[in-house]
């Protein structure tokens, strides 16, 4: 049994540290970060979704949890934050906007209840191609699937994405809402394991427009900032061009979808209260991964491990976190389970045998990581998908057709490609990664590259060599997210 403390985990999907932590964007976060702790250093195992939320519930880098973009989805195996939650008496839940955490994907596993925001009836049928196609196409995909699986979940669930679910919100208010109603009806008196992800600011963006003019650039209307073109992979190839107020404008729907998610941090605050339970509540808030705006000429959170990706925002509340201010010890998201595990009171130790984290908690007697670790281990898309999606695509774009492993110290990175290319950055006085050293300071490269081969032997790879069947449904709904298979 755990100790009897609440723990919650809310995952703002696509959000970097900078935009996050600014009290206009932010206040709810902004009053958490006063009241607990922020890691300050916080490093992301991956710059997307899947293999960061892999790491996220395992405790384990992509290399050895095995989800990534040459194998989406997480398989059994490594038990998950959520089981190991439940062995211990907890009650589960979990709640995901984004189809990459979805039960075909593996992440529903040890939740007694685990709701998609995309779905009116929880069903195994997606009905995911619904979303952001013509009239005709949708009426065309109602009937395909339709009597796939559960007829009468699916005819709801097609009314629901055409004529119902708000087109402004990615599925923010149902999240909310769903925790809302869960808290309110709980009977048992056992501590509880609770999950989020929250898909606000991912692409594209579309905030309430009363919370977007307050970011937008001087004399741009919404209407004007809207119209600028959210096309990360045109941008790629060079078929778009956008400017630097361009870019301002996007930026600015961006922090004004961090706004509107901050406005539903503070709805769940208040349900805990109401619930009676906030008190006995560690609340964690992270982004599982950054975005990019023109950086390293790159949109979207794909193709590189610069820290406009990895560096996210880690704010814990309640419990021992309380009153511990900014911390500055440099914490990977895979240190994460053994954390809460720790804040639980949760034993577990056959799982934190196959751990690669270590425990942050204040109470914890582990070692400060000198060294922390981010994989990219094949592209997404890949340039087939890209080839597809883009005419003509330039060969500068096949440049990023490789795979990356990046370590980071409180100092220094280096970046390694599969290709040969080697990049190191003093990223305490160049944050912004633009000065490469590896020909100035060469032996600090060689010695970060020997520390990722020595991780590297340190552990046995998941094989991952089977491939994974996306459903359809599920396949377009990542495709409309920006995922091209």
């Amino acid at each position: 049994m755990g100790g009897g403390t609440n723990v919650v985990l809310v995952v703002a999907d696509t959000t970097r540290y900078d935009d996050a932590l600014r009290p206009d964007v932010a206040p709810t976060i902004t009053d958490l970060r006063e009241t607990g702790a922020t890691y300050a250093n916080a490093v992301a195992p991956a710059p997307w979704t899947l293999p960061s939320h892999g790491s996220l519930f395992t405790g384990q880098y992509p290399s050895k949890h095995g989800a990534h973009a040459g194998h989406e989805r997480l398989d059994e195996g490594p038990p998950t934050l959520p089981e190991l939650f439940r062995a211990a008496g907890y009650d589960t839940a979990g709640v995901s906007g984004n189809t990459w955490i979805s039960r075909e994907g593996g992440f529903a596993r040890g939740f007694d209840e685990f709701h998609q925001t995309w779905q009116y009836v929880q069903a195994d049928t997606a009905m995911g191609e619904l979303v952001e196609v013509t009239e005709e196409s949708r009426l065309r995909a109602v009937g395909r699937k339709l009597f796939d699986g559960n007829p009468l979940a699916n005819a709801a669930n097609a009314v629901y994405r055409t004529l119902v679910r708000d087109r402004g919100d990615e599925g923010a208010a149902r999240a909310t809402a769903w925790v809302e109603d869960w808290l309110a009806d709980r009977e048992r008196d056992d501590p509880f394991f609770l999950f989020a992800n929250y898909l606000e600011p991912h692409l594209e963006y579309r905030p309430p427009k009363h919370l977007a003019e307050r970011f937008l650039p001087d004399g741009m209307s919404y209407e004007a900032a809207m119209d600028v073109p959210q096309e990360p992979w045109e941008y790629l190839a060079g078929t778009v061009e956008l400017t630097d107020r361009d870019f301002a404008a996007l930026r600015a729907l961006y922090r004004a979808e961090i706004a509107y998610l901050d406005e539903h941090l503070a709805r769940l605050r208040r349900a805990l209260v109401a619930a009676g339970e906030w008190d006995d509540t560690v609340f964690v808030l992270v982004g599982d991964h950054g975005e990019n705006f023109g950086e390293h000429g790159l949109m979207d959170h794909q193709y590189c491990l610069y820290d406009t990706l990895l560096h996210v925002p880690l704010v814990v509340a309640g419990g021992a976190f309380d009153g511990r201010g900014e911390v500055d010890r440099l914490v990977s998201l895979v240190d994460v389970p053994a954390t809460l595990l720790d804040a639980g009171g949760v034993d577990a130790p056959a799982a934190r045998t196959e751990f690669q984290g270590r425990s942050f908690h204040p109470g914890s007697d582990a070692d400060p990581h000198e060294h922390v670790f981010a994989e990219y281990l094949e592209p997404q898309p890949s340039m087939a998908a890209l080839e597809e999606h883009v005419d003509d695509l330039p060969p500068h774009v096949y440049e990023y057709d490789r795979s990356l492993r990046a370590v980071r110290t409180a100092d220094h990175k280096l970046i390694r490609g599969s290709d040969g290319s080697r990049e190191l950055y003093h990223v305490a006085d160049d944050p912004g990664e633009e000065n490469d050293l590896t020909r100035s300071h060469p032996e600090q490269a060689e010695r970060l590259e020997a520390v990722v081969d020595e991780w590297l032997a340190s552990f046995d790879a998941a094989d991952t060599d089977e491939a994974v069947d996306i459903d359809g449904a599920r396949q377009q709904q990542l495709e409309q997210l920006g995922y091209l298979q």
